[in-house]
């Protein structure tokens, strides 16, 4: 069964995500604090994290960054914190989504459904894609999901893997942050699409020599993002 964690210091909306989960089937487990929350994040097997922000011991962003670190499952931020920043902030260290309070459960667990979904097609659940791509020092194996720059292996999280294989795969063509944030995460209008952005900027730092000055994905000022051969 699936094993979901919740990180939320809030009992009744912890309470409120683990009843409608399990209602879906779901294996639910609840921690009121960050410290403890991390400890079983780092220790234990779960496929999916529900995580808030403002906890107590260890903040939510310290908890993203450290299980992004080590482990590559789904994680989804619900949080009282609306500014664009701190959507931003939680986006570049790894989460896969943002959602502000007060929220609809019923979206919660659609979420939760597609990035699962998407989270076993990306493992290799299903029949794996054969394809290897080479350009210029880059080398994108899609079987192995590895990428090597100049022969050295760089290491992508799932859905930076997926955006820059996606990209290689279609180059000189140009897509806007819309199409690609549908594409990748396929959640269509359900997210931010300031998460693409934080991706290219993080593909870019790296497998580029200068980020500043990128060789393979171009910004299309106005338009988008083009990969380049």
């Amino acid at each position: 069964m699936t094993r979901i964690l919740i990180i939320e210091d809030e009992s009744s909306i912890a309470e409120l995500e683990r009843d409608y989960l399990e209602i879906n089937g779901y294996a639910v487990e609840m921690c009121f604090s960050g410290d403890e929350g991390l400890r079983r994040a780092l220790e234990e097997d779960y496929d999916l994290f529900i995580l808030d922000l403002m906890l107590p011991k260890v903040n939510g962003f310290d908890i993203c960054k450290q299980i992004r670190a080590v482990k590559d499952v789904p994680i989804l931020i619900v949080s009282a914190k609306k500014e664009e920043i701190d959507k931003i902030r939680g986006l570049g260290l790894g989460a896969d989504d943002y959602m502000t309070k007060p929220f609809s459960p019923s979206e919660l667990v659609a979420r939760v459904k597609a990035h699962l979904a998407r989270y076993e097609r990306l493992i290799g659940k299903k029949e794996p894609v054969l394809d290897e791509v080479r350009i210029r020092g880059l080398s994108i194996d899609k079987s192995s999901r590895r990428v090597y720059v100049n022969e050295k292996e760089v290491v992508f999280t799932t859905k930076e893997f997926d955006l820059l294989a996606f990209l290689a795969q279609n180059p000189n063509h140009v897509f806007n942050k819309e199409h690609l944030f549908e594409k990748i995460w396929g959640l269509e209008s359900a997210g931010d699409i300031a998460t693409v952005t934080v991706h290219i900027r993080r593909i870019r730092e790296k497998m580029e020599a200068d980020p500043s000055n990128p060789q393979y994905i171009e910004t299309v000022w106005g338009a988008g993002y083009r990969f380049t051969v």
